[in-house]
């Protein structure tokens, strides 16, 4: 049997890396890794396949940045070259990036059987691109794996037979669990207590009312605790083009997998509007203050460390919240002591 596994950007790597190393495992399975090249820098891309001891990909498209429009059509033109090439028996896709959803809508119209890993996620917020191309890659899969409960009524509710929906826990998690350790072990200059920020979504950075607002509830925080915050690229590029201060706040390039979990790991609070973070909080024990006005892993509230606060004015008070909160338990531990 022919799989091809496609990744393309930087959540999908953490994802395709514990099923690429079980395909490797099965000697039935002649297992084809497709880079479409949707995240193509070293730190966005390359260090995640070194850290996570991903192979090589054995196709790479080469596609880079762009529209939507414009990296979905060339996803689209070249992974159906690679299809008609390899003619697969079947197209793993995983998460919710572009990638995802061009190569499912190449492999259903060639009538390649499509397996979504992360299926059924819903943020109900069609403003979101990621949204649309949950919805649209669910509709064509064959096979629908999903991490959590709700996500399979979210798929039976949009009437998918309930055949093709297997409930299989969250790959994600598998990759965290395992370099956990190591990532800890790592010796890297920090405060003992600090805020890390992710921030990287279109409805956040886009708009310089909106980002500015971010920036200087970041920097009222920074007043209390240091604040930690990781670029992404398109954040950055939004910060200069709109020429934002940036005041208090410790930026620093992209890091890679390991470097990251281990601030995540030790941080006192993570501020992020990425859905993945918000699960890795929750398995780390990690309070995560979510800067959505909704999430698309609602399991993470119920059953984790994650709160919703939205982009503006209530970000700093549910901020003093978790910091007292925080301070109060460390007080307690002394005491018990």
């Amino acid at each position: 049997m022919k799989v091809l596994n496609v990744v393309g950007a930087r959540p999908n790597f953490m994802k395709i890396a514990p099923i690429i190393e079980q395909m490797k495992k099965a000697a039935d399975l002649d297992s084809i890794l497709v880079h479409t090249g949707q995240h193509y820098s070293e730190g966005m891309s390359d260090v995640f396949f070194r850290e996570l001891e991903i192979p090589v990909p054995d196709i790479h498209l080469g596609v880079g940045s762009g529209t939507h429009a414009e990296q979905t059509a060339r996803i689209m033109v070249e992974f159906e070259r690679v299809c008609a090439n390899e003619k697969p028996d079947l197209v793993v896709v995983v998460g919710d990036v572009n990638s995802t959803m061009a190569c499912a809508i190449v492999a259903a119209k060639l009538v390649i059987p499509v397996a979504h890993v992360e299926a059924g996620l819903r943020s109900f917020d069609r403003a979101m691109p990621e949204e649309i191309n949950r919805v649209v890659t669910d509709a064509l899969a064959s096979l629908l794996f999903t991490t959590s409960r709700d996500a399979d009524e979210n798929l039976e509710h949009e009437g998918i037979d309930a055949s093709k929906i297997f409930f299989v826990g969250n790959v994600m998690i598998d990759t965290l669990l395992k370099h956990r350790r190591k990532a800890v072990a790592l010796q890297i200059q920090k405060p003992n207590h600090y805020a890390l920020v992710t921030l990287h979504r279109p409805s956040n950075v886009d708009d310089p009312n909106v980002l500015g607002q971010i920036l200087e509830a970041l920097e009222e925080i920074s007043k209390s605790i240091p604040v930690l915050f990781p670029i992404h690229p398109r954040t950055a590029k939004s910060i200069r083009d709109f020429a934002l201060p940036i005041n208090g706040i410790r930026t620093m390039d992209p890091l890679g997998y390991l470097e990251f979990l281990n601030l995540e790991a030790s941080a006192t609070v993570v501020l992020t509007d990425s859905g993945g973070l918000q699960e890795e909080t929750t398995i780390l024990g990690v309070p995560c203050l979510t800067l959505r006005n909704n999430t698309e892993r609602p399991v993470t509230i119920t059953h984790g460390t994650n709160t919703i606060v939205g982009h503006s004015r209530s970000i700093s008070p549910h901020f003093e919240w978790r910091l007292e909160t925080f301070r109060s338990s460390r007080i307690l531990g002394r005491s018990r002591r």
